[in-house]
């Protein structure tokens, strides 16, 4: 007997259905006899059983045709598309414009933005391929062609409309200040540069909130605010974009208390790869509604959506701040005194460690009015509502350094005297390249990398840092955001000694992520650290994000090669 399995059935045609059009087709007569004669006249019966046997017999073709072309789609379709990852081997490589469909993208986005939005002078095209302190820097076939400057966030939009259409590879740049090569490009394409969208479009001051465009500067947005007592929480590089800030998911000085971009923004509106702006929510402080698209955009790195503007939180100024400055003999002493302070309730504004290398590079630079011992050194900041509070916050971080060891406790009774102590930790990134400069070789470089781990583990694994580094030979400075256990170890290099320098860092990434902890914590991942978040979340993970990209941005046009490969024929190790 011929049988039809269900599995062979076309979803649309239920399998009840097909028998009964088989069993109708059963009640044709295997036979077909006609009158014979000269009669024009049709038999009537006759002409129904033709029409049925016609009928079922289409059926019975339409049937086999759908169920092998249902067969054939399922045995072809690609394997990533069933799955809820995208591992890098189901995808092809990424199919990129070719120079005369480039310009042809250029020529149709300068009708749109204007001939003085799009620029490739070698000045601009430097600017945008180098900045000093990251170390993975385009070769002479990645770096981009031209420079586009939207104004406005419907200008982005028009602009990767055009860019979508003809596959040109596009990478994101603000203030470009990104130390792991964020805003280097990977492909010949376009830079879209969003610092001329620096309009701070309104500020809430009952809702202690405001909303920005990507090129505002946190500092120049804190002067506005500071007349009306409040200020944005986060406070990283002093050349710092909102919107370098937002895809970094960036931390800095006060993360202790005010936490890193993901905590700071409320909602982000963002053209996504084809043009579509979205905005990912509206301005409550909470909200349960839908999924947190705010938190997918935010730490991204430009490669799911170009963020055109931000709604952030704002904070109250603190009425009363006072700076606390403490050394100690061990960088073990000052690291279980922040672990101590915090256990005792105490809740600082920042926590700055500084080991005695750095300290060194501070006395040497003459930018301080004072000499400090060159040990390793914390500079806390100590803010409350009123003086009292702040005083007993002192005594008590007082009676906690002495137990552990301190060498030497200040602290500033006057905000200008708090400047002044806090002078150093602000001084540091410059003192430290003053130092290079002039004691190691004039053509010194600094790798700057950061790494993350439980407060628990920071004092084992800075001595560990520490000592790896001083085998190596190179010279070192140590900077940590002690709070949350993220600490960056700077090393200064020779461009012919990279490669060994590079391998310290390998090392060093290792040793925090055997420790629980993280490759970056605030730094990003970029093109530089890719191989390390493989081996920090798994390849499951990275698979789930590709999926997510490719989903959102499936020519893959958007910050190419950043976090993850997206190419299963990119053969860097990162």
């Amino acid at each position: 007997m011929f049988r039809i399995p269900k599995s062979s059935v076309p979803n649309f045609i239920s399998h009840s259905t097909l028998l009964q059009s088989l069993r109708s087709s059963r009640c044709v007569p295997k036979t077909l006899t006609f009158t014979r004669g000269q009669s024009t006249v049709i038999p009537k019966s006759k002409p129904k059983k033709t029409a049925s046997l016609i009928i079922n017999t289409a059926c019975l073709i339409l049937v086999g045709v759908s169920a092998y072309a249902y067969g054939k789609r399922k045995v072809t379709q690609p394997a990533s598309s069933l799955s809820s990852t995208t591992p890098l081997s189901s995808l092809s490589p990424p199919a990129y414009c070719n120079d005369d469909e480039l310009i042809q993208a250029i020529q149709e986005i300068t009708s749109v933005i204007g001939k003085a939005k799009v620029v490739n002078t070698k000045v601009e095209l430097d600017f945008h391929t180098r900045n000093d302190f990251t170390p993975h820097e385009p070769l002479e076939h990645e770096r981009p062609k031209f420079i586009l400057y939207p104004t406005s966030t419907e200008e982005v939009s028009e602009i990767l409309k055009v860019l979508y259409k003809y596959n040109v590879p596009v990478v994101p740049f603000s203030g470009g200040t990104s130390l792991e090569g964020h805003f280097y490009s990977t492909r010949q394409g376009v830079i879209l540069n969003t610092s001329k969208m620096n309009r701070i479009i309104e500020i809430n001051h009952d809702d202690m909130d405001a909303k920005v465009e990507a090129g505002v500067n946190w500092q120049d947005l804190n002067e506005v605010l500071k007349p009306s007592g409040l200020m944005l929480g986060t406070d990283c590089g002093p050349n710092g974009l909102i919107s370098g800030m937002i895809n970094t998911n960036a931390s800095g000085i006060n993360a202790s208390r005010y936490g890193a971009m993901i905590t700071n923004v409320i909602s982000v509106t963002v053209v996504l790869a084809d043009g579509t702006i979205v905005k990912t929510k509206r301005r409550p402080r909470k909200s349960s509604a839908g999924y947190n698209l705010t938190g997918l955009f935010v730490g991204s790195e430009g490669t799911l959506g170009i963020v055109t503007e931000a709604t952030v939180k704002l904070h109250p100024l603190p009425k009363v701040e006072r700076v606390v400055v403490c050394q100690f003999p061990e960088m073990i002493d000052s690291t279980n005194t922040v672990a101590q302070i915090f256990r005792s309730g105490i809740q600082p504004n920042a926590v700055e460690l500084m080991d005695s290398d750095m300290m060194l590079c501070l006395n040497y630079s003459g930018f301080l009015s004072r000499r400090w011992l060159e040990c390793p050194t914390i500079f806390f900041k100590l803010g409350a509502v009123s003086e009292n509070i702040v005083d007993e916050y002192i005594q008590q971080v007082n009676r906690i350094a002495k137990k552990n060891n301190c060498l030497n406790f200040i602290f500033a009774t006057t905000e200008e005297e708090g400047e002044e102590l806090f002078s150093a930790r602000k001084n540091a990134f410059y003192a430290m390249i003053q130092y290079g400069k002039n004691e190691i070789d004039e053509d010194v470089r600094i790798w700057v990398t950061d790494i993350a781990v439980p407060l628990s583990k920071l004092p084992s694994v800075l001595g560990q840092v520490h000592k790896l580094i001083k085998s190596s030979g190179f010279h070192s400075v140590i900077l940590a955001h002690a709070a949350d256990g993220n600490f960056h170890a700077d090393l200064y290099y020779k461009i012919e000694d990279k490669a060994k320098c590079e391998e310290v860092v390998k090392q060093m990434v290792k040793l925090g992520l055997d420790n629980e902890g993280t490759c970056t914590g605030e730094h990003g991942v970029g093109n530089a650290k890719r191989k390390f978040l493989m081996e920090e979340l798994g390849e499951d993970a990275i698979d789930l994000m590709r999926k997510l990209k490719i989903s959102l941005d499936p020519k893959r046009i958007l910050n190419p090669d950043k976090i993850f490969k997206i190419d299963p024929d990119d053969q860097g190790e990162y």
